[in-house]
């Protein structure tokens, strides 16, 4: 019985160390790291005049930091969440749906939770998605510039 209760024991300490470990081992989108993001990409609208809505989302497509540049129509704060819940979700830059459906893919635009705009971009630690950029405000090309501005500031 003792040896049954040690193992168990032992058992248990190892479940708990590799969890704590793997706790440890994956990196978050912080506040400030999102700041960051976000301050590059409204410096980068703002020195080519684009009025945007700037949405970063967390690595569960949780709001992290939204920026409505003065100007932008109310309408870009929805497609903006969109662009950053389509890139973190499916792990991969809005720019790749819009050129399927360019390319004539169109059941592409079925998929539930995908905007096929240039303009939303995971932010990637490593090899983990922590979360995304979407902008919306401007054309889709200079959305994806602006949020291309953002994710480098945090490279």
């Amino acid at each position: 019985m003792q040896k049954l209760s040690f193992s168990i024991l032992i058992l248990l300490f190892t479940v708990v160390s590799f969890s704590a470990n793997a706790q440890q081992m994956t990196e978050i989108l912080t506040l400030k790291d999102a700041q960051a993001i976000a301050d590059a990409a409204e410096a980068k609208a703002k020195a080519n005049d684009w009025n945007v809505v700037i949405a970063i989302v967390d690595a569960g497509g949780h709001l992290v930091v939204l920026r409505r540049m003065d100007g932008t129509q109310s309408g870009s704060i929805d497609v903006a969440l969109e662009k950053s819940e389509t890139a973190v979700k499916f792990r991969r830059s809005t720019k790749e749906f819009e050129d399927m459906v360019m390319e004539g893919r169109l059941n592409i635009l079925s998929l539930p939770g995908v905007l096929a705009m240039e303009g939303g971009l995971p932010i990637i630690a490593g090899d983990q998605v922590i979360g995304a950029i979407g902008v919306s405000g401007a054309a889709p090309p200079e959305d994806g510039i602006i949020a291309g501005a953002g994710v480098a500031a945090f490279k």
